[in-house]
């Protein structure tokens, strides 16, 4: 720039001469001027340049001004510092001390209702103390009118007990010698009819008593059982009675055999009695769970009636078919009741219903060898002597159960030939009477008695 500058004012000098030539001092001037002024350009130029000092001063003073603000700022800051830790502790204080107060009036508070507590406590104890005082006295009370009804109660009763006792005691007097009374008229009475019995030859029926049954039930059955070979499983058949009654005919006629089936196991039969042991048959029939028992008879020289039923052992049996002939006796009548005492069922048959059947006919006037009588007449005759017979025998059993004091019940009037034949041709023969229902209330008997019902289908 000072080289420019000295390019620009060299030539103004020239042209200052040649426009002012007149004026030739104020050329020199001038030019001198500009002289100078070329010099102080390269002086400008070369020399070191200082600062402004109006700057600097401006500069200092500002710095100054601003180390004072700054002093000014800090000592604010300091004194908003020293009065916000003294406001801040002055808050402190007052919150210090409002806290104090605050937790001293909450102690003095907590003390006043701990104390209205602890007096509320007391007061309660004393009235709980008081009601429970009250509450024992009123029970005591309560108590004492208890136990006072108790004795006057207990002291009612047992004057009525002792009136009652008293009465009793007159009254089982009364009922004693009442009893006494009739026990001597029964005593007198059978008396009587025990020498009756006796004078027209028969003997007395033992029934033993029931201590006498549960003292020896044990050993009868264990015993009797294995008498008799008794086998779970099966069903046992006694068929007992009076001697020659036809027990071991039926026995053969239930088993499909003839009384000369003898090789077959057949019972042996005769006039005399023939069965002195219990004989154990199975029925021929393997399919059948049947064992049939022939009793021997009673009311013979080796084996009395009145004997008859625990001699026998006839209390194992699953039933038991009396059998009788021509008369209903008190072997019979005996032989029922041992068997109700024990719950066992019987069944009462009369045998040889063709036999008597055609006795009857004969007292008709029918005779069996008059080949010239109409067949017609011997079928009128055969069915008035089947209903005679029939209706005498039911009426004569009936009337024997009554004066036993035993309950009615069916006989069943059977020929054991017509046994035979339904059960060894299973055909019906036209003279059957109650054959057929016999076996059937004899077998439905034994199954609702022994089998275990079959269980019902899931």
């Amino acid at each position: 720039m000072g080289a420019a500058m000295s390019a620009v004012l060299t030539p103004l000098g020239t042209v200052a001469s040649t426009v002012f030539p007149p004026l030739g001092v104020v050329a020199v001037i001038i030019a001198t001027t500009a002289a100078t002024v070329v010099n102080l350009i390269h002086s400008l130029h070369t020399s070191h340049i200082r600062e402004n000092p109006t700057l600097r001063e401006i500069s200092s003073h500002a710095q100054e001004a601003a180390d004072a603000a700054r002093a000014d700022a800090e000592a604010a800051r300091e004194e908003a510092a020293a009065a916000r830790a003294e406001a801040e502790e002055a808050a402190c204080a007052d919150a210090q001390r409002v806290l104090r107060e605050m937790l001293e009036r909450e102690e003095a508070e907590r003390a006043a209702l701990a104390q209205n507590h602890a007096e509320a406590e007391e007061a309660g104890r004393a009235a709980r103390a008081d009601m429970e005082r009250a509450r024992q006295v009123l029970a005591e009370s309560k108590r004492a009118e208890e136990d006072a009804k108790q004795r006057v109660e207990q002291a009612q009763r047992a004057a009525e007990e002792e009136k009652r006792k008293a009465m009793q005691a007159q009254a089982a007097a009364e009922q004693a010698a009442i009893e006494a009374n009739e026990r001597a008229c029964a005593a007198k009475k059978a008396q009587q009819e025990a020498e009756e019995r006796l004078q027209k030859g028969i003997q007395p029926v033992i029934m033993p008593s029931r201590k006498e049954l549960e003292a020896a039930k044990e050993r009868w059955l264990e015993a009797a059982k294995e008498r008799v070979q008794y086998k779970e499983g099966l069903f046992h058949f006694a068929v007992a009675g009076v001697a020659g009654g036809g027990k071991s005919s039926l026995i053969n006629a239930f088993r499909g055999l003839r009384n000369r089936d003898i090789a077959l196991g057949a019972a042996p039969t005769g006039v005399t009695e023939t069965t002195l042991a219990v004989s154990r048959l199975p029925d021929p029939n393997k399919a059948n769970p049947f064992v049939w028992y022939d009793i021997p008879g009673a009311g013979t020289l080796r084996i009395t009636d009145w004997q008859y039923f625990h001699a026998q052992g006839l209390y194992v049996f699953d039933c038991i078919i009396v059998v009788y002939d021509s008369r209903f006796t008190m072997t019979d009548i005996a032989i029922l009741m041992n068997c109700k005492r024990f719950n066992i069922p019987t069944y009462i048959v009369r045998s040889k219903a063709d036999a008597h059947i055609r006795s009857v006919m004969r007292e008709m006037g029918y005779d069996s060898e008059d080949e010239d009588a109409p067949r017609t007449l011997r079928k009128t005759l055969y069915k008035t002597a089947r209903e005679d017979y029939i209706t005498e025998t039911r009426t004569n059993v009936k009337r024997n159960l009554e004066e036993a004091n035993l309950p009615d019940q069916r006989v069943y009037i059977v020929s054991n030939e017509v046994l035979f034949t339904i059960v060894k041709s299973q055909t019906l023969p036209n003279k059957i009477i109650d054959e057929l229902e016999l076996m059937r209330d004899l077998l439905s008997e034994a199954h609702s008695r022994r089998c275990v019902p079959p269980l019902p289908l899931a």
